[in-house]
């Protein structure tokens, strides 16, 4: 049986793929065109800028909330006085939950910040980042409400400031006479290695007269049944506060310049070391990356000797620098290096990294105060993060890359809370 030809004329054929390859090519095309579209209408300009609106937003109720634990420790601090040293459970619990929403807003905050994903992803995170945050400021809110509430009740105002004089008088018995700690630091460096201790000293002794003051004031005040006393022993705890800060600033830099002043002279060998190790290095490189690293070390040769003939007057500035020379040196030898070499240099250069990143640290912390500006405070949660994963790192490269971002944060966060002076 023969099958018969199927014979399909060309024609007919034609006539019938054309309407189908239009139909399904722009089918395709649409479709190429939709998924195109929705990419670039969630990455788009109005998307990210959605996003960023809402990082802004949930950075300002971070920024309040920092501002809300700053009074809510002055709170505790007057009831604390107020119960014998004892503060209200309900303010402790506050605070505690308070400060660990925050801390870990800050770093949910940094990472938002940093993150590629989808500007709706970042959106809805930093939405939920919020609510958190606004969580945490109402409940401190309506601690210090029930408290104020409870004191305007039980407590009298003459109690209160009797409670805020001995808090008065146990600073000035802790502290003691700040001139001792100058002198000697004038003995070991140059004034420009604690001119900011001096300052704070100077300012925590104003802050102390202007705490006696307002005392007096409240004093009055507490005698006279229609007066209320609230804001002169507010102010007066926010002056003592700012008095302690002042004298930890003091005794803070009087530490780092004593330690530094005892190290600085191993620092010195280290670097001269590094050098040592990075000229041995040179002499198995091809001849463009030998020349690339001469020139890298005779700079920190010739840096090296500079710092030698500051260590004894600025030990504090000469560590600082020894650090940044090394981690110039190490970027420089950049893959040069074995990795035996890489762990040996870490861990000579690890323990001077560290001082000079709590160096940094205590310089940023004294500079970012209450009213900083919202960058400043996020540089100084990430200063504070990566000291403490150094600290914590058992692998020394990792620790002193830690610990070389921890300096760089801090020195930018120094730099956004300082005004500049024109």
């Amino acid at each position: 049986m023969t099958v018969p030809r199927l014979e399909i004329d060309p024609a007919t054929l034609l006539a019938w793929l054309l309407p189908a390859a239009v139909v399904f090519g722009g089918a395709a095309a649409a479709l190429v065109l939709i998924v195109w579209s929705t990419k670039r209408v969630r990455r788009g300009r109005r998307a990210r800028s959605k996003a960023a609106t809402a990082l802004d937003e949930v950075g300002a109720a971070l920024v309040a909330l920092d501002d809300d634990l700053d009074e809510l420790e002055l709170e505790i601090a007057l009831s604390g006085a107020l119960y014998d040293g004892d503060p209200p459970a309900s303010l402790r619990r506050a605070r505690m939950s308070a400060q660990h929403t925050r801390d870990d807003a800050f770093s949910t905050y940094r990472a938002l910040r940093e993150d590629d994903r989808l500007p709706a992803h970042v959106r809805r995170d930093a939405r939920t980042l919020r609510a958190r945050v606004d969580a945490a400021a109402q409940r401190v809110a309506t601690a210090r409400d029930d408290h104020r509430e409870w004191t305007r009740t039980h407590a009298a105002a003459a109690d209160q400031v009797a409670a805020a004089r001995g808090r008065l008088a146990a600073l000035r018995s802790r502290t003691g006479d700040p001139t001792a700690l100058l002198a000697e630091l004038a003995e070991r460096a140059d004034r420009s290695e604690w001119a900011d201790a001096e300052a704070a000293a100077d300012r925590a002794g104003r802050e102390i007269e202007a705490a006696d003051e307002s005392l007096r004031s409240a004093a009055d005040k507490a005698a006279d049944p229609s007066a209320s006393a609230l804001a002169d022993l507010a102010a007066a705890e926010r002056a003592l506060r700012s008095a302690e800060r002042g004298f930890r600033v003091l005794e803070e830099r009087h530490r780092i310049v004593v330690q530094s002043a005892q190290a600085v002279a191993g620092e010195l060998t280290g670097a001269a070391g590094a050098i040592r190790s990075a000229t041995g290095i040179r002499a198995a490189l091809p001849p463009a990356d030998a020349d690339r690293l001469g020139r890298e070390i005779d700079a920190a040769a010739r840096r090296l000797d500079e710092l030698r003939a500051q260590a004894q007057a600025r030990p504090v500035h000469v560590n600082e620098e020894i650090a940044r020379l090394r981690d110039r040196l190490d970027r420089a030898l950049a893959d040069a290096r074995t990795v035996q070499q890489r762990l040996l240099g870490a861990r000579g250069a690890l323990p001077g990294t560290l001082a000079a990143a709590r160096s940094a640290l205590a310089r940023a912390e004294a500079a970012v105060q209450p009213g900083a500006s919202l960058e400043a405070r996020v540089r100084l949660d990430a200063a504070r993060d990566e000291l403490a994963r150094a600290r914590q790192a058992h692998d020394p490269v990792a620790a002193l890359d830690d610990a070389r971002r921890a300096i760089r944060h801090a020195e930018d966060a120094q730099a956004l809370a300082t005004p500049l002076r024109v």
